[in-house]
């Protein structure tokens, strides 16, 4: 359907705009909502129930609110679920009293190994946004590595997290390799009637630039805190953009591999 008729010039690039507005913000409705609860759920809770438990039923409405109006697919909900477990993993690492690389300081009563069970939807909802854009914006990756490499790729990006503790910080290495990578993917989108075009590395480093953003914006509401954020509250190193990019790109080629996979699955009717 092309309620606009034929489109020209700057009302092409209007009306294109705000397609392409429209469907981000809709890719994004878990990640806005679980965020707009952030600022809205006061530091002492609700009910008696402590913050950190409150934003935990929160986020498991909201997923099963997105399942049962069927704004997100089952096989959606279970690729989001795995997001959920790879970035509990990591946090309890982080957090452990051996590494402290950063800390949840309030009281919950769902708190596992330290850390606060609604943690995981954070890694989930950076998860959530790259699968419904895939599905909103019609994507397609044109000149996409070959999938083992990619694979390989996201494996040493997650794995760095954990061993640039013990063995050094290899992350620079790890993302001149994945430039080298990706440099000739190009993401193929349709925010309305033709398809548009970027190169694949910039939409890394733009979602971890608005994921960067998003965690100045939980620290400052004290969320959890940095070691140099203890005392007061101060803006994120922007070194942890280069990180967020990074784990955009092991969590994009999940996706994408699940995809790859699936597409090759036959599902009987």
């Amino acid at each position: 359907m092309r309620p606009w008729g034929e489109l020209k010039g700057v009302k092409r690039f209007l009306v294109e705009f705000v397609y392409f507005g429209v469907k981000e913000a809709r890719a994004c409705i878990f990640a806005g909502l679980f965020f707009l609860s952030i600022f809205i759920v006061p530091r002492d809770g609700l009910f008696g129930l402590p913050r950190y438990d409150v934003l935990l039923v929160i986020a498991l409405t909201i997923q099963f609110f997105l399942i049962w109006s069927k704004l997100e697919t089952l096989d959606e909900a279970k690729a989001i679920l795995l997001f959920h477990l790879v970035g509990f993993a990591l946090e309890v690492f982080k957090t452990s009293g051996s590494i402290q690389s950063w800390s949840y300081q309030d009281f919950a009563y769902t708190k596992v190994f330290g850390v606060p069970l609604f943690s995981g939807f954070m890694y989930a909802a950076v998860g959530s946004y790259i699968i419904q854009a895939w599905r909103l914006l019609d994507v397609r990756i044109r000149h996409h590595p070959p999938y083992w490499m990619a694979s390989l790729m996201g494996i040493a990006i997650y794995a760095n997290f954990f061993t640039h503790h013990f063995i050094g910080d290899y992350r620079w290495y790890i993302a001149a390799c994945a430039i080298g990578l990706y440099a000739r993917a190009t993401v193929i989108y349709r925010p309305y009637d033709r398809d548009r075009k970027m190169p694949l590395l910039l939409s890394f480093i733009l979602i971890g630039f608005f994921v960067w953003l998003a965690e100045n914006i939980s620290t400052f509401f004290g969320i959890w805190s940095y070691p140099n954020q203890l005392g007061a509250w101060s803006v994120v190193h922007i070194g942890k953009w280069s990180s967020w990019s990074l784990l955009v790109i092991m969590t994009f080629s999940i996706v994408s591999h699940l995809k790859h996979i699936k597409g090759r699955i036959s599902v009987p009717e």
